[in-house]
């Protein structure tokens, strides 16, 4: 079963005189994918490194379910690193069912495990294909299926949808979604800011090394948003422009975007629209992950 939390607290890493992670820490939670972005160079490929145990740290601590993380606890964990590692002249079944040995399992479970699982990502039809015939595309999801075939209880994977096409990038989300249902630690690092908003429940954003924000991702966006609202009439709402305390963001017949410091005022401003006509949407504008990232990185 899994073991709980991943949870990193105060970790630094130097390199020479330059600090490359500088205080790092955040939670992984059981069931629950954390998306970990930021840009290139800013710590997400060392942090991850740190916890696999790859590389030192110079600080901090690392644990498992509140216990220091050991190297039998790592042995428990799946890695998909961002650069391809698989043997190109190998067979597709064949190379995932060697990696599922080495992690203990018997010849028997390793072939059943790895066929299923390299079916479930759309590669059934290529087992005994060679990997460098595949699409780089595909040679991705064999590589996820490396990462999974020994039922880790923790995840991380570097830039998993790198290189996929859309369809991909929807079965290999299915795939580390039911692994979180049944309770996986997933962490994963993405450039592809709309994937990582859609997917993920909690949010890292990391930059030169240090971590801007951190936590679930509606808590996120809540904190982060302006006081901004949108409405939806089927009035007309001109008078929003002559409405004390407020500021017309965008304004066409009965839909408005409008901001408002109190939200007071914004009910104020519902209930003047309601006496006018139906309101069809009434709510406040969150931003996107790419706004709040880029507020948060400045």
């Amino acid at each position: 079963m899994p073991s709980g939390t991943l949870q990193l607290t105060g970790v630094t890493k130097n390199y020479g005189a330059r600090r490359v992670l500088d205080d790092v820490s955040f939670s992984v939670a059981a069931g629950r994918l954390t998306g970990f972005v930021g840009g290139n160079g800013a710590g997400k490929t060392t942090t991850m490194r740190i916890v696999l145990g790859l590389l030192s740290s110079d600080g901090g601590e690392i644990t498992l379910g509140g216990a220091p993380l050991t190297a039998d606890a790592r042995r428990q964990f799946g890695y998909m690193p961002e650069e391809r590692g698989l043997y190109p002249k190998m067979k597709v079944l064949e190379q995932v069912v060697y990696l599922a040995r080495l992690h203990g399992l018997t010849k028997a479970d390793a072939v059943e495990k790895a066929t299923a699982l390299l079916t479930e990502l759309g590669l059934g039809e290529r087992l005994n294909d060679n990997l460098e015939a595949l699409s780089l595309g595909n040679q991705q999801r064999a590589q996820i299926a490396a990462s999974l075939v020994h039922d880790p209880e923790v995840l991380i994977l570097d830039e998993p949808f790198s290189g996929l096409d859309p369809l991909a990038v929807e079965t290999v989300a299915a795939v580390l979604q039911e692994r979180a249902s049944r309770g996986v630690s997933v962490l994963f690092s993405s450039h592809q800011l709309d994937v990582v908003e859609r997917l993920c429940d909690d949010l890292v954003i990391i930059a030169a090394g240090t971590i801007r924000a951190a936590g679930p991702r509606d808590r996120l966006r809540e904190e982060h948003s302006a006081p901004r609202w949108e409405l939806e009439s089927s009035g007309d709402v001109g008078w929003l422009r002559d409405e004390p305390g407020v500021t017309v963001i965008d304004f066409e017949g009965g839909n408005a975007i409008f901001d408002a410091e109190d939200p007071a005022i914004a009910q104020r401003v519902l209930r003047r629209a309601l006496d006018g006509g139906d309101v069809a949407h009434f709510a406040p504008q969150h931003p996107s992950l790419s706004q709040i990232f880029k507020e948060v990185i400045q």
